[in-house]
């Protein structure tokens, strides 16, 4: 595979960020995850946390070196993130329980699958178009679905903000998943909290991606998001890539040589992640967090989550051999 990769967070006008993102890569498969913490309930940032660590622990498990059934994989690890939010929650007798949204994509042999939980959203564009997008499972969504709100109200509307579907709530998380998309060359993946959707239209977006590289249009829209929220700004978070396809002759390489990954030369068995030791970098980008984890409870965080998701992994192999 090649692609070229570009992730940044924001903190806006907010105390806290709330936001993670991060991706996985082995040979053949690529998981792209992004997270935005709910801030309305106690330790959303760690339920984000938590959800990035538990789907890229999955992802490092099954891709050897692809994922053989995207589509149960990301369900399965959704349910496994939100089971680890309730054990999180039960093990440190917080009086309510984390939540956050998420949003994954899987591309492994050029076809792109993802899935979503709220209103993280991913953006499928080609030549400077938005070829699909993830519906918000958001309250001011569903009455623009059935006609009673116009979709130029999405940004302004007084329910813009309530969700209905999440990780962490006290009932199970409906996981909407997209059919399987074929990839080209060139396409861009975009996947980004509320606080730069919010801010920019999609058209405008799409526009920025197709006149410059990930590199340098993530952090102008970033940046453009922050500033017209004002000092109330949300949290703006983004993760792109530009696919070059699944071997060297796919496409021609159109991005910086910095920017661009090749994975041909990987072994079967190694996987590569930037998403362990997310909380450290976020450490270092803002001090708030740094209040929510010190060093030897990330450590057992991570410790609780990969010998869970080892159990649970061993209690699903005793009941289908063939997985």
């Amino acid at each position: 595979m090649q692609f070229s990769v570009y992730q940044e967070s924001q903190i806006g006008g907010r105390k806290v960020n709330q936001d993670r993102m991060g991706y996985s890569f082995t040979r053949d498969a690529l998981l792209l995850v992004l997270a935005d913490g709910m801030g309305g309930h106690l330790k959303g940032e760690v339920a984000a946390t938590i959800t990035l660590q538990t789907i890229s622990t999955l992802f490092q498990q099954q891709a050897t070196p692809y994922v053989k059934i995207p589509e149960r994989f990301l369900e399965e690890a959704f349910m496994a993130a939100h089971q680890e939010i309730h054990r999180y929650k039960a093990m440190h007798n917080l009086p309510d329980t984390p939540r956050t949204t998420v949003v994954a994509c899987l591309i492994q042999h050029n076809l792109a699958t993802w899935a979503h939980c709220g209103d993280s959203r991913l953006y499928w564009m080609r030549g400077g178009q938005v070829l699909a997008r993830t519906r918000d499972h958001s309250h001011v969504e569903s009455l623009i679905a059935k006609g009673l709100v116009q979709p130029s109200e999405r940004t302004t509307h007084p329910d813009r903000n309530k969700l209905y579907n999440c990780l962490g709530a006290s009932s199970l998380p409906k996981v909407e998943m997209s059919r399987r998309a074929s990839l080209l060359p060139g396409d861009v993946m975009l996947l980004c909290s509320d606080g730069l959707w919010n801010e920019l239209a999609d058209e405008d977006m799409a526009q920025r991606l197709q006149t410059q590289t990930v590199v340098r249009a993530v952090p102008d829209m970033l940046r453009q998001a922050v500033a017209t929220g004002g000092p109330a700004s949300d949290n703006a978070t983004a993760l792109a890539i530009m696919w070059q396809g699944s071997t060297a002759a796919d496409g021609i390489p159109s991005q910086p040589s910095a920017s661009m990954i090749s994975t041909e030369m990987l072994a079967e068995d190694q996987v590569n992640s930037t998403i362990l030791g997310a909380e450290a970098q976020a450490a270092q980008q803002e001090s708030a967090v740094a209040d929510v984890f010190d060093d030897d409870e990330i450590e057992r965080a991570i410790a609780e989550i990969r010998g869970a998701i080892e159990k649970s992994t061993q209690l699903l192999t005793k009941r289908d051999p063939s997985q």
